[in-house]
């Protein structure tokens, strides 16, 4: 491999929406997610809407309409 090129990979500190906050390896040092395997419905088991953006709100809007 070229010499120089490639980014600096270390420890990476990343934090969730809900609080939670862990250490990873990556090219960044802190990374903010929306959701992780604490909050995640899939690992929970608890049903959770998750509404990027107000996408939600825009489909109930146009669903009350017709």
């Amino acid at each position: 491999m070229k010499e120089g090129i490639h980014p600096q990979y270390g420890k990476s500190t990343v934090r969730c929406a809900c609080g939670e906050t862990f250490e990873t390896k990556s090219v960044k040092p802190n990374l903010n997610v929306d959701i992780c395997s604490t909050c995640h419905p899939f690992y929970t088991g608890r049903q959770k809407l998750v509404d990027t953006g107000g996408r939600v709100d825009k489909f109930k809007k146009r669903m009350e309409q017709k």
